[in-house]
């Protein structure tokens, strides 16, 4: 399992705007071609960024599911929409350490615990 950490700068104030079109209109296409793990804003460093983290089996299976979300004419027609927004576009492979709670079952346990303490289990 690979992990990409692709980190989008957008325009300054724009963040919010961003994520709003990016979960009505993108996130359901994209979806179909990687697992999200996680999305988050940044409050420090380079700041107006947003952050996803997206899973793949390996960096074949990223590369096919890339060429296939790039063929998809509902990605083509979604990807004008947030052009616009961006100044930069960072990403970044992650191998996972073997005790990460990422790895294979760690991760499902986590996200249990996790939803656990939001329920206030």
């Amino acid at each position: 399992m690979i992990y990409e950490q692709r980190t989008y700068q957008v325009q300054a104030g724009k963040a919010a705007e961003f994520l709003k079109i990016y979960e009505a209109n993108g996130l359901g296409i994209i979806t179909r071609y990687a697992r999200l793990i996680g999305c988050w804003t940044k409050e420090s460093g380079v700041l107006n960024s947003v952050v996803f983290l997206w899973a793949y089996d390996d960096f074949a299976h990223r590369g096919a599911q890339r060429q296939r979300l790039s063929q998809d004419p509902e990605w083509q027609s979604f990807l004008p929409k947030i052009l616009p927004y961006l100044v930069h576009q960072e990403s970044v492979f992650l191998n996972p350490a073997p005790f990460s709670p990422v790895c294979t079952d760690n991760l499902n346990a986590g996200v249990a615990v996790m939803k656990s303490a939001q329920d206030g289990a």
